[in-house]
């Protein structure tokens, strides 16, 4: 697979503002590219950028194609990455690049049965879904779409801060609709799931998750609540990037990726700040949530099950600084199952008790 690559037959389109520095940034300088960090952000930004049909300026990825020119070798040593790599390839042919690499792989990686080493469902579902992209079929994976949607069903696990938990429901979601290709009708159940995640992440003011429970929604044919896209617009336009030298530690990449995925998935701007060369660090805002305090106000009050949402509301309140108690009024108001969700979050009662 010693071809020559050339955008002579690439989709060749006015570039999103920012896009190529952040391709260039990504692809050249932020880590090492033998580094599965660099496999990590990098098929990331790949997967923003395709499933919004981002417009690539022609050269946009040609920070990348070094990678792709190597990636069967890749593939073939570091097999234990093998959906990240096949994620960028896909996504790169996807957006233009000329190749039949992501079918190579995606038949090798069939052949081999490498997903028989994928122990949770939810692996097996993105792998699915990569192989899938180019007609190749994932095997024993009978039941996966019954098991996955079963965990979405069990709502009251994502009433309490759990967000490997969270982070799994949206990606559920994002594997069964095909990042919004394929309709999926939410049960109510299920909606709520989401709903109570994105409370949560509200209460703790973290960008990252609540976008990405927004996007799932908005997967779904659903309209996330309006405080919280609202916020979200305002979060977006509140990331700093700085250009510095080397590479680039830990960072705030992911919220900023997910915010503006968000934006563009709603037809808003995204990327439009990413005006950076060589290493990019991006720091996102701060974000003093009410999830901690409400937590610890509600331990202390523990063994005396006051019950309900309306009879602790008040002394809960009083016992939050007036950020966190602004933060706790807004949640409140933002969705009609703030009640029910506050019945499981709250954890009244004891361990053994009827």
């Amino acid at each position: 697979m010693g071809q020559v690559l050339s955008f002579s037959n690439a989709r060749l389109n006015k570039a999103r503002t920012g896009v190529s520095g952040l391709l260039e940034s990504f692809g050249s300088f932020r880590r090492d590219p033998l580094d599965v960090l660099w496999l990590k952000e990098n098929a990331e930004l790949l997967n923003v950028l395709e499933t919004t049909d981002c417009n690539i300026s022609e050269g946009g990825l040609e920070p990348l194609l070094p990678f792709y020119e190597g990636s069967l070798r890749h593939l073939n040593f570091f097999r234990q990455y093998y959906r990240f790599i096949l994620s960028i390839c896909l996504d790169l042919e996807d957006l233009g690049v000329p190749g039949q690499r992501g079918e190579v792989m995606a038949e090798w990686i069939a052949s081999q049965n490498v997903g028989a080493h994928e122990l949770s469902d939810l692996q097996r579902g993105e792998a699915r879904r990569l192989l899938a992209r180019r007609g190749v079929e994932l095997r024993d994976v009978e039941g996966l779409d019954d098991r996955l949607r079963a965990f979405m069903r069990r709502t009251s696990g994502f009433a309490v801060p759990n967000r490997k938990a969270a982070y799994e429901l949206t990606h559920v979601v994002f594997y069964l609709t095909e990042y919004g290709r394929k309709p999926l009708q939410l049960e109510e159940p299920e909606r709520q799931s989401l709903l109570f995640a994105g409370l949560i992440a509200f209460l703790d003011q973290d960008s990252d998750l609540l976008a990405e429970i927004c996007i799932a929604l908005t997967f779904c044919d659903e309209q996330p609540p309006q405080d919280w896209c609202h916020w979200l617009e305002q979060q977006t336009q509140r990331f700093t990037l700085q250009s510095v030298p080397g590479r680039v530690g830990h960072d705030d990449y992911h919220p900023y990726l997910m915010c503006n995925w968000f934006q563009l998935l709603v037809g808003r701007t995204g990327f439009s700040d990413a005006d950076c060369k060589g290493t990019v660090v991006i720091e996102g805002p701060g974000r003093p949530g009410a999830l901690r305090g409400m937590s610890m106000a509600l331990y202390t009050l523990l063994d005396q099950a006051p019950g309900s949402w309306a009879r602790v509301r008040e002394p809960l309140l009083q016992s939050l600084s007036s950020e966190e108690g602004d933060v706790l009024r807004r949640a409140e108001e933002s969705t009609q199952v703030f009640e029910p969700f506050f019945e499981t979050f709250s954890r009244f009662g004891q361990v053994g008790s009827a």
